[in-house]
Formats: structure tokens, C-alpha cells, sequence
């Protein structure tokens, strides 16, 4: 079975040519065609002379992979459905929002975590995606040229694979690959903390961290993670980072009626919080399937929202975007996994 190109580094790449006995500089020209050119077979890789071309189709093939469905919101918001190696699917959601286009990727097949508020985790783990299968999110959709933002907030914990989401980022951030900003990307985690310090110190991308309630036994409930990484010991790992002045920390919170919208919560929040610099994303809840949290009404969100912003927190409310496709959850593909 031939071995994708696509998704390997300039330094495996290097390496690659060196085996095939071709020159160094062949390495820079594949990065080319892989990450900056809209091309899909190694035999349109023309500036590599006919006998490198013929040594990589022995071994390898391109390895892009075209998405399976794509369902689009009246927003604008699209869907897209990848099958992936272990013959099972991902999602990918592109989000367009005046003169951005945000691309929102998975980072594992399902997920392990168990977060009660997800449809993801009802899937269960099923494998973890490689950083080819990550790119090939961006580089496969149809607005790949126009993208502004990638947030790694789809299905999955993105530390639970770390190494290959690193390996993603260097793709995108790099000269040779798409030579993006890492402050235009931003990972999502429940906590990991052990992976968390590695990405901070391996990447400059920016991080969210899922809170959600700032009280253990109600996280707990809520996510188990917090059995093994409370949040309190998440954000004191956080306060002791260097973030500098561009590079961003926020905190997703999704708000379910009756469990975390309350005053006290607003004050533990503040407390928890106190003296990072930090934003919060209030998320709305839309109810998934078998789950029975809801969300508070416009109002509650709104007063929630101004009362962590008079204690001093920054605090904005994420528009609710895609909801007719359900582009904010696993619904699609577990569909496609039950059929």
C-alpha cells in the first residue's frame, strides 16, 4: 500500500528524497505542490524531472482525500463529511463571517472524553486522524483559498493527539506549507494539562481552554477530565505561562439552564480567574439528541454576560451559526457510522 506525501513535513520530506537518492532541494519543491499549489497527483509535479516522479509513484500518492457530503446552512455555514483511513468519517465546518472564513477541524474519529453535553462523545473513540487527515480539512474544501481562521474545535480533544496537531501546525504556520499566522489558529482542550504545556511551548497558536462551570463537582458531572485535570489546576498551570501580548487565552463556556448561569457562578468565575488576562466565550446550547440539558433564555445569557463583564472579565457571546445542519456537533457523522 503506497504512503500519502501529503501531511509529512519538510523534514520528512528531506529525509524521503534522501532515501530515494534525489536531491535535497526536491524536498522544498513537493512542499510546494502539496501545500501552496492546487495540484492532486505526483505526475503534476512538473518542475521534478520524470525520473523522480517515477521513484515517488512506486512508493507514494498524493493523498488528498475529497469529502464524501457537504451540507450547507442558510448562513452560509457548510459541513463538510471526510472519510478517513479507518473507514470512518469526520466533520468540518467553514464558517463565513463578513470578511472572514473560518475553517473549524477535527483532530480524532470520535472522541474518548465523555463530555456530557456532546454528541461527539456518544460515538465513542474510534482512532486518531493524522496531521494529513487534519490539512486535508483546509486544503480539500471548495473556499480553501479564501480562508482567514483555523480552530481546532470539532470532533475530538485535539491534546488527546498531540503529536499529530502539532505536526498540522507546523504545516500551516510554516514558510513551506501554508505560511499562515498561528495567531489566525486557535486549539481547543478540555485540559490535558501535560499536552497543554507542550503546545505551549511548542506552538504560538492560540488556546481555549473548555470550562463550562467553575465549580469541581459540577464539572465533574459535566466532563469527566476534571476527575484527573480540575480546572483549578489547569488555570494555575495557565497564570504561571508567559503569553506575551499577541498570543490569546479565552474560555469557552457553554450555558445550560439552571446549572451554571447563576451569580454565584459569575462570582466563582471571577475568582478562578482573577489576575489572568483572558476573554470568555459564552457558547449557547443546542440541545443534541439524548441529552437532556437546554439552554437559558436570551435574557439570562445577556445579564450573564454583563455581569462578568462589570467584575472586569471580557466576556463575549458566540454567534449560534449553522444550527439547520447541526454544525456545531457529531451529529452527521455518527449518522453516517450507524447506517
Amino acid at each position: 500500500m503506497k504512503q500519502p506525501l501529503f501531511g509529512k513535513t519538510l523534514a520528512e520530506l528531506q529525509e524521503l528524497v534522501m532515501e530515494l537518492e534525489l536531491p535535497k532541494f526536491t524536498a522544498k519543491q513537493i512542499a510546494d505542490w502539496l501545500y501552496k499549489k492546487h495540484v492532486s497527483s505526483i505526475d503534476e509535479m512538473t518542475n521534478l524531472s520524470i525520473k523522480a516522479r517515477e521513484l515517488l509513484n512506486e512508493k507514494y500518492e498524493f493523498g488528498l482525500i475529497d469529502s464524501t457530503k457537504v451540507q450547507e446552512s442558510i448562513d452560509g455555514t457548510k459541513k463538510y463529511l471526510f472519510p478517513t483511513a479507518q473507514n470512518k468519517f469526520v466533520e468540518t465546518a467553514m464558517i463565513p463571517d463578513r470578511d472572514r472564513k473560518t475553517v473549524c477541524v477535527s483532530s480524532q474519529v470520535g472522541c474518548k472524553m465523555g463530555c456530557l453535553f456532546c454528541f461527539t462523545a456518544k460515538q465513542g473513540f474510534q482512532g486518531q486522524l493524522t496531521a494529513g487527515e487534519i490539512v486535508n480539512q483546509v486544503k480539500s474544501i471548495k473556499e480553501v483559498d479564501e480562508i482567514s481562521n483555523i480552530v481546532y474545535m470539532g470532533m475530538g480533544e485535539p491534546f488527546d493527539n498531540l503529536d499529530e496537531v502539532l505536526k498540522s501546525l507546523e504545516i500551516f504556520t510554516s514558510e513551506w506549507g501554508f505560511a499562515m499566522s498561528p495567531r489566525r489558529i486557535t486549539v481547543s482542550t478540555i485540559g490535558i494539562i501535560p499536552s497543554m504545556l507542550t503546545f505551549l511551548e511548542a506552538s504560538e497558536a492560540h488556546l481555549a481552554v473548555s470550562l463550562h462551570t467553575p465549580f469541581h463537582e459540577e464539572r465533574q458531572k459535566l466532563m469527566p477530565v476534571q476527575v484527573a485535570y480540575p480546572i483549578q489546576e489547569v488555570v494555575d498551570e495557565i497564570k504561571s505561562w508567559d503569553f506575551g501580548r499577541q498570543r490569546r487565552i479565552s474560555f469557552e463556556y457553554i450555558l445550560f439552564e439552571g446549572l451554571n448561569d447563576s451569580s454565584k457562578h459569575v462570582n466563582e468565575l471571577v475568582r478562578l480567574l482573577s489576575g489572568l488576562k483572558c476573554r470568555i466565550n459564552l457558547i449557547r446550547f443546542h440541545p443534541v439528541p439524548g441529552t437532556p440539558l437546554k439552554s437559558p433564555d436570551e435574557k439570562t445569557i445577556q445579564n450573564f454576560k454583563e455581569k462578568l463583564t462589570q467584575k472586569g472579565i471580557t466576556t463575549t457571546i458566540r454567534a449560534s451559526r449553522g444550527e439547520d445542519i447541526y454544525a456545531a456537533c457529531g451529529l452527521l457523522s455518527t449518522k453516517e457510522l450507524v447506517k
